[in-house]
């Protein structure tokens, strides 16, 4: 079998990371394999913020868990938070975001860092708790974020097998 799809079959969610930090070189690469994933019309609306110091990623989950009352919310405690925006009037950017989003867990797969998706602030961005902290890190008040990565090592038992159930049919 062929290492790219090799590589797309055996992803999974981690739920658990390590405190092992990530190189900024495999950091780079995570988000440069985002900025190559398709964009509508090639407009390539997004930014992308990488957040790498603990207390930023914890004031983060702690504005998620205030917002959306989620008692303990801490994004499984990720050694690193990329962050795809887009602007908000863009007609396909939750689309585009999805994409590049998509590229970065695959190519944190392929480095053998664990990933997993992070949607809650698509529905958020505009709370003051949640916008203050964009802010802080760059990201324009004219974007959105429809989903982030929170990545970093697996820890033990942080991954399980998939029940992949779907059916599909060629014809």
């Amino acid at each position: 079998m062929n290492e790219v799809i090799q590589n797309i079959l055996t992803r999974r969610s981690v739920r658990g990371f390590t405190d092992k930090p990530i190189s900024r070189e495999d950091l780079e690469l995570m988000i440069k394999a985002g900025l190559y994933a398709p964009s509508a019309k090639n407009l390539q609306t997004w930014k992308f913020t990488a957040l790498t110091k603990r207390e930023d990623i914890d004031a983060l989950a702690k504005a998620i868990e205030k917002v959306l009352d989620r008692s303990g919310y801490d994004m499984y405690k990720p050694t690193a938070v990329i962050i795809p925006s887009n602007e908000t009037d863009s007609p396909f950017g939750k689309e585009d975001n999805a994409c590049a989003l998509e590229n970065i867990f695959l190519a944190a797969h392929s480095l053998g860092i664990g990933s997993v998706w992070i949607n809650q602030l698509q529905g958020v961005c505009d709370k003051p708790e949640i916008r203050e902290l964009l802010k802080k890190w760059g990201i324009p008040d004219n974007h959105t974020v429809y989903g982030m990565a929170a990545i970093g090592y697996p820890a033990e038992g942080a991954t399980r097998e998939p029940n992949k159930t779907g059916e599909f049919k060629i014809i």
